[in-house]
């Protein structure tokens, strides 16, 4: 393993190179002029309000991950609990400079939206989004990098990496549900009382809630989410790396005889993963000056082509098979078939025809949504099973790893495009509260659109994503298990086997049930507020007074603090509850139960939400009446049910699992 050694050091080193190049884009942001007077003032408020929530919410974060730090130091030893802290703190650092670059970017980009025309407003909002992508891929290589260097020459401390990926999924979860509860709890407090009762405009500045959803978009869609992808793209180099390590000879053998390459394998990918990103957010620039949708487009796929054709060469080079390669190939492609199905239904025909049956009110405009995303978990979840079959044809269970890591190797260009749409959003928000008039809120309408269809695409690709990374983490759990117990047999008709996969199947809905719960009970509270300062602030109405925006904020921010500890605390303790009192072959069908479960319901829960937005957002561009009308009402309807789906509860589904499998790997060794 010693000679890998220089090689771990250059994944160190391009990791540096990622960072680095985040801060350049960010230096580029910061340098675009954020416009004085109420345009500063309100970029101001949405920045401090981000801030505040990413403080208090990394407080108890902390305490948190020392409990568990201690936990794994006394049981496991002082290599797991070091790898989970750094694990921690890379989750935690990305999902920090990721936001504070967007919450720069988004008053950046109404200004230059104004002043210099939509192509520069893109390069703005999209390079906000890059840094967010950039310190993702970075933060995640320069980890594992350096874990790989002092942990791989050794058999017995090679799995102290897995640590890494638990840390990672314990920060993702809690900043992901806390994220989305606080970013709906205020959409949907300023849908129902501002839209749909004192009939004002979206983002209307006498809307007292209006600051606190932008704040959220921001918390929820870009810290969240960038927390979100970070733990699937270390979880599923990890799980590879665990798969590795636990192979036998005839299996080494049959991938090309080396066990050290198998292992390094997927940091290699992801580090020419990180270098195809960086082509993919220089292609976004050089075609900025078309249409949005084409300069994105072109970069996320051109990126995807360079390093599916240039990882074939990567692995002749490092004498691996190329079955390892044919996995790899289906990852990616996989990932973009997801994607594209993901943007039919959340923005072709069925988002159609969700707005026109809005024509005979609000049951029928949320029975066509429903319908929408039960139909829509098809086509993706067809195209998973195909990547693992095909995947463990030609590389076994070791292929469905690198599968995941082929999907979220380019994953630098990815992130950006995904958190290009809460800043484009943002932007929005800023022109509209400021009055910078028709013609630039036409241009951040524009950009929104585009990124309302990036933010839907991301959801469905961070489904699959994490699927395939939970599935290689649940191989690399019954492969460590069988290696101290050659008769560990997951069998299906075994009582334990079949009880666990009916536990697994209770949390997914255990936990949507407490994230939806929870935004109602803060959206409730939120919509009392802002019917208080309707009647209580006198002019507000009439645009002759200010709303109390602080107090709006707060609400979001106390609501999230309080009720994400519940879903973290069943995520990370279920797996420890189950494997000490029934074993490990229950903790085995536990997480295929919930893997299982997960899938299915992120799937329809994130495109029956992204399907019910953009039926709302059709008919304000005029359709069937256009906004005020009954059709527009039996929208907003559908939207706001839909708002805690796609943006709180789906999106917790990912984190879930794999906060469960990568628990089950690290806590293995405890239950044999």
């Amino acid at each position: 393993m010693g000679f890998l050694m220089p090689y771990s050091l250059i994944t160190v080193f391009l990791g540096l190179i990622g960072i680095m190049s985040a801060y350049a884009l960010y230096l580029k942001v910061k340098s675009s002029p954020e416009g004085e007077g109420r345009v500063k003032e309100i970029g101001d408020e949405i920045h401090l309000g981000a801030m505040v929530f990413m403080s208090a919410e990394y407080k108890r974060l902390a305490i948190f991950c020392l409990i568990c730090i201690l936990a794994l130091y006394f049981s496991l030893g002082w290599q797991t609990a070091a790898s989970f802290l750094l694990g921690a703190l890379c989750s935690g650092i990305a999902g920090f400079i990721g936001m504070y670059a967007a919450t720069k970017a988004n008053v950046r980009t109404a200004v230059a939206a104004k002043e210099k025309g939509a192509a520069e407003a893109l390069n703005i909002a999209f390079f906000g989004g890059s840094v967010m992508g950039l310190t993702v891929a970075a933060m995640g290589l320069f980890g594992i990098g350096i874990l790989f260097y002092y942990f791989a020459g050794n058999s017995e401390t090679i799995h102290a990496i897995e640590g890494f990926a638990m840390g990672a999924s314990s920060v993702a979860l809690f900043s992901r549900v806390g994220g989305g509860i606080f970013t709906k709890s205020a959409d949907v407090g300023a849908d129902l009382v501002g839209k749909v009762e004192a009939g004002i405009p979206e983002d209307d500045p006498r809307n007292p809630a209006v600051i606190a959803d932008n704040v959220g978009d921001n918390v929820g869609d870009v810290a969240g989410m960038g927390s979100d992808i970070f733990e699937s793209y270390c979880g599923s180099m990890i799980a590879c790396i665990a798969l590795a390590a636990s192979m036998t000879s005839i299996t080494i053998t049959n991938l090309g005889g080396n066990q050290s390459m198998l292992q390094f394998m997927p940091l290699a990918l992801a580090s020419l993963g990180l270098i195809c990103s960086l082509l993919g957010i220089i292609t976004v620039k050089i075609f900025s000056s078309k249409s949005p949708e084409t300069a994105l487009r072109y970069g996320t796929i051109g990126s995807a082509v360079i390093f599916v054709l240039t990882s074939y060469f990567l692995i002749n080079f490092m004498g691996v098979s190329l079955g390892v390669w044919i996995a790899v190939l289906v990852g990616s492609v996989g990932g973009i078939v997801v994607g594209l199905v993901t943007e039919y239904y959340t923005g072709g025909r069925p988002v159609r025809k969700i707005a026109k049956d809005g024509e005979t009110g609000p049951a029928t405009v949320m029975i066509s949504g429903l319908a929408t995303g039960m139909q829509s978990v098809a086509i993706p979840v067809l195209t998973i099973v195909f990547i693992i079959f095909i995947s463990n044809i030609y590389a076994g269970l070791y292929g469905v790893g690198i599968a995941a890591v082929g999907m979220l190797s380019t994953v630098g260009i990815t992130m950006a495009i995904d958190a290009y749409g809460p800043v484009a959003d943002n932007a929005g928000g800023i022109a509209e509260m400021s009055e910078m008039g028709k013609e630039t809120r036409e241009i951040t309408d524009s950009l929104d659109e585009v990124g309302n269809t990036t933010a839907a695409i991301g959801k469905g690709f961070a489904i699959s994503a994490a699927a395939l990374a939970a599935l290689a983490l649940i191989s690399a759990y019954i492969e460590k298990i069988s290696s101290s117990d050659p008769s560990f047999v997951l069998a299906i008709n075994d009582p334990l086997v079949l009880c666990g996969m009916f536990l697994g199947g209770i949390f997914p809905f255990l936990v949507s049930s407490m994230t939806m719960t929870a935004v109602g009970d803060a959206a409730f509270d939120m919509i009392k507020e802002v019917r208080r300062q309707f009647k209580e602030i006198p002019g507000l109405l009439e645009g002759k007074a200010k709303p109390d925006t602080a107090r709006c904020v707060d609400i979001a921010t106390r609501a999230a603090l309080r009720k994400m500890i519940g879903p973290g605390t069943l995520a990370v303790l279920s797996p420890v509850i189950i494997g000490s009192l029934l074993g490990p072959k229950a903790l085995g069908g536990m997480l295929g139960g919930a893997l299982i479960c997960c899938v299915m319901m992120a799937l329809m829960m994130s495109n029956a939400g992204g399907a019910w937005d953009n039926a709302k957002k059709f008919v304000e561009k005029g359709n069937f009446g256009g906004k005020g009308s009954d059709v527009h009402k039996a929208a907003v309807v559908g939207d706001t049910v839909g708002d805690p789906l796609k943006d709180t509860s789906g999106p917790s589904m990912n984190i879930l699992i794999n906060v469960m499998a990568i628990v089950s790997l690290v806590i293995a060794p405890l239950l044999i």
